[in-house]
């Protein structure tokens, strides 16, 4: 090893040691890892009191926990997890949930009758905050329940009332029918108590099911359940007319509403009528009575009482029958028992706005609006079925109301554009017959344009200029070229007379005219796209074309005063 060592460069080594570093790191990582993802919670939700005691019973025990930052949870290794569990039940621990009824588990024989109630509201609260718990949705849950009072007195007998309060898991939600099981679940619990009697709400205050307050004819505040009933009779009926008339109409061409008002003063009604033309037997009573006996005759004495006597005694009848008869008469009578059932419509009012359509004429130049009403048919026709759909009966004042007014939204539509209309021309202004409006706007515009015109006209200028340099230069060079072949002297290397010295100028020329035209391809500016711009562009380029004399002398002025 201390040869290989010996022979590996020192940059290699190092490149060794990192890789061996890093291999020892990502080892340690996953080691540490698969130890923390190896702990389960021992127990959810519990108070700060409650963790410092398991931690403390933790410690004592030398087992090894975590705390996870969202607090209320203590973590321990899987394998001890059961075992953990039983320990601390056995400890008593967590001791924050609500005993229920192993308070009774302990007999205590000093205890009063005040305590044993006491005790035994404690033992039923705690029952109830566990099955409220065991929901889904319930995290956390507190009970409260005051027992009903009797008393030989009606005006002081009070009923047994409940409240309720729950945490809510995260994303959790009780519906109506929940809050509604919570009622009816510690109702059942309770002797005497009514679902109507239990209140329910959140951690934050919110109220989920409020008791039913108890009914009193001389308040005229409705209850909740009383607008809600109205409110749902009033949505029912209006969605039946919006049904109704969307295809007639159309979905926004019409508004209605709907009032409703219901009589919740239910009951039994009682009626008994008497008919006096119409009598009829009631009871019939027949009697017969009849007083009397038999008397006997003949000869008294021995013989006539003997066994076979020689002469027997006669009888003779006498008595009195009487015969009686009673019958009642009584007249007809129906008795009638009406049950009136709770929230039957008294009256109904309604109202329906239709929308009108619009119509264009043409008065010259322009459109006008003409807004046209539905007709007094279709009025009548919209009634009738309003009427229909929502039960109309007069005889209990039920009221519709069908008018016709223009919405907004009618109001508010563009007129359409006229076909083969040219567009009026603007007034002519002191620019030369300019057909632009010159506002701040055009102006800026008009004056960069022309910026821009301007530096392209100076451009070109200084490529004029440029090549009557290069044609003095050329033919300079020419003449001197010229001399020099006339009095003997050596001419331009490569160079075989004057066709050889046209060539050279002209592929100086091409290369200066490149060289030009990549200046000006570096310095072109942006083109304005502006539709005013190229109209004022289109304007001075006619300018120009018309007065060229005007154009040269302007140039010319530019030239001199570049010369300058």
């Amino acid at each position: 090893m201390k040869k290989i060592l010996a022979n590996i460069p020192v940059r290699q080594r190092i490149v060794i040691g990192m890789v061996l570093a890093a291999a020892a790191a990502g080892l340690f990582m996953l080691v540490q890892h698969q130890r923390e993802s190896d702990f389960r919670p021992l127990f959810t939700g519990v108070a700060p009191e409650d963790a410092a005691a398991i931690v403390q019973k933790l410690k004592e025990t030398g087992v090894d926990y975590r705390l996870p930052t969202e607090g209320g949870m203590v973590l321990v290794p899987s394998a001890k997890l059961a075992e953990l569990r039983i320990n601390m039940a056995a400890a008593g621990l967590p001791k924050t949930g609500r005993i229920g009824f192993e308070l009774f588990d302990k007999t205590n024989l000093g205890a009063t009758e005040f305590t044993e109630h006491i005790n035994y509201r404690r033992a039923l609260e705690g029952e109830l905050e566990r099955s409220v718990m065991s929901l889904a949705e319930v995290e956390q849950a507190r009970v409260h329940v005051t027992f009903p009072k009797d008393s030989v007195f009606l005006e002081s007998q009070q009923p047994a009332k409940a409240s309720v309060l729950v945490k809510l898991r995260p994303n959790a939600h009780l519906a109506p029918q929940n809050v509604k099981a919570i009622d009816h679940l510690v109702s059942a619990a309770v002797e005497g108590l009514s679902p109507d009697q239990v209140s329910v709400l959140d951690m934050n205050g919110n109220l989920l099911g409020r008791p039913k307050a108890p009914e009193n004819p001389d308040s005229p505040e409705p209850s909740e359940a009383v607008l809600e009933y109205r409110h749902h009779v009033e949505a029912d009926l209006l969605a039946k007319i919006n049904s109704t008339l969307e295809p007639l109409l159309g979905a926004d061409k019409f508004r209605a509403n709907v009032s409703v008002e219901c009589d919740f003063a239910g009951g039994e009604l009682s009626e008994e009528i008497f008919d006096p033309e119409h009598s009829v037997m009631s009871t019939s009573q027949r009697s017969e009575d009849v007083n009397g006996g038999i008397t006997a005759n003949g000869v008294p004495g021995t013989p006539s009482t003997l066994p076979r006597p020689t002469s027997r005694p006669g009888s003779t009848t006498r008595g009195i029958s009487r015969t009686t008869e009673n019958i009642a008469y009584q007249t007809s009578r129906t008795v009638k028992k009406t049950r009136m059932p709770v929230g039957v419509i008294k009256k109904l009012s309604l109202a329906v706005l239709v929308d009108q359509t619009v119509t264009w004429t043409r008065e010259g130049t322009s459109m006008k609006r003409v807004l046209v009403p539905p007709t007094p048919e279709a009025m009548k026709i919209i009634h009738d079925v309003v009427a229909g759909v929502i039960g109309f009966n007069q005889e209990r004042g039920d009221q519709v109301v069908v008018e016709t007014l223009p919405f907004e939204s009618t109001l508010q539509i563009e007129p359409p554009v006229i076909p083969g209309a040219t567009p009026t021309p603007p007034k002519p202004t002191a620019m030369a017959g300019l057909p632009i409006k010159f506002d701040r706007k055009t102006l800026l515009i008009g004056g960069g344009a022309a910026a821009a015109g301007l530096i392209a006209i100076g451009f070109l200028v200084v490529m004029l200029l440029r090549k009557r340099k290069k044609k003095k230069a050329a033919a300079t060079m020419a003449g001197e070229l010229g001399a020099g072949d006339t009095s003997g002297h050596a001419a331009l290397p490569g160079s075989h007379g004057p066709q050889d010295l046209e060539s050279q100028l002209a592929e100086r020329d091409a290369l200066q005219q490149k060289s030009d035209a990549q200046m000006l391809n570096s310095l072109k500016l942006a083109p304005v796209i502006t539709k005013k711009a190229e109209v004022l562009a289109k304007h001075l380029r006619e300018r120009i074309a018309k007065e060229p004399d005007i154009a040269s002398q302007i140039l010319r002025t530019w030239i001199r005063e570049e010369e300058q």
